[in-house]
């Protein structure tokens, strides 16, 4: 087995005094793609923001690349990408300045050299945008838009990617861009965590779904629509370490 990039044991969270997360254990491994499912208010975001420490852990433990998040200062190892309501939304910058602002990480003195210029080209160029490198954010479509944020993620050349909700609210297009940019990037070893409300172009590159309810793992394997031809949209599909609990997983609650 590769090493855990991410571990989460017995993490409970709260927001305001709202329990979202009651004891979340999930483990990814080195090179892994790992979908987090599940109905609106599950606790997917909230699990990942933790991960990357915007959301204050109540219990338990969380590690990255071996060490606790606690202590853990290499952040750029790890991409982060929001979701587009909450990232960047009017920001007077030109395409390009969001795009170098996720290389500052790696950037000595935090001034941008030859190298970083070239990894934010590089970016930009995987995503699609290269043309519009001089625009204005504001210019851009939803889809493009995003685009522009996954750049700026991929710009640090990390290690990990993750992701919330990346194709929500984007165009087929973007979509299909998306996907070949994420297949790119697990080509090259780049380990993936994302947040999905539907599989969509994604499925292919899924090893593993999480499936989160009321803020507890209730699925931890295959994607649901690749368990079984009746684990599909609208369909129940009993998790094998809860067939005692004789409640189903609706998987119509993923989409």
């Amino acid at each position: 087995m590769s090493e855990p990039v991410i571990s989460m044991r017995g993490v409970h969270a709260e927001l305001g005094s709202r329990p979202v997360l009651r004891g979340i254990d999930l483990t990814v491994r080195r090179g892994e793609v790992v979908a987090l499912l599940g109905a609106n208010g599950s606790g997917k975001s909230t699990a990942i923001r933790s991960i990357i420490g915007q959301v204050p852990v109540g219990a338990g433990e969380i590690t990255l690349f071996g060490t606790p998040r606690r202590r853990f200062r290499d952040w750029a190892r790890v991409g982060y990408v929001p979701q587009r309501t909450t990232a960047a939304g009017g920001v007077p910058a030109t395409v390009t300045e969001i795009v170098s602002s996720g290389r500052l990480s790696r950037a000595r003195f935090g001034v941008l050299r030859g190298a970083d210029r070239k990894a934010v080209r590089a970016a930009l160029e995987l995503v699609g945008m290269a043309d519009r490198a001089k625009d204005s954010v504001n210019a851009l479509s939803g889809g493009q838009h995003q685009r522009v944020l996954i750049a700026r993620a991929l710009a640090s050349e990390p290690e990990l990617l993750i992701m919330d909700e990346p194709m929500a609210g984007v165009d087929l297009a973007s979509q299909e861009v998306l996907a070949r940019t994420l297949e790119e990037q697990v080509s090259q070893g780049t380990t993936v965590l994302l947040v999905l409300h539907e599989l969509g172009p994604l499925e292919p590159l899924i090893d593993r779904a999480v499936v989160l309810r009321d803020g507890c793992v209730l699925h931890d394997g295959p994607p649901p629509r690749a368990v079984g031809q009746h684990a599909l949209p609208g369909h129940d599909h009993v998790h094998p370490h809860a067939a005692h609990d004789a409640e189903p997983i609706r998987t119509g609650l993923l989409s």
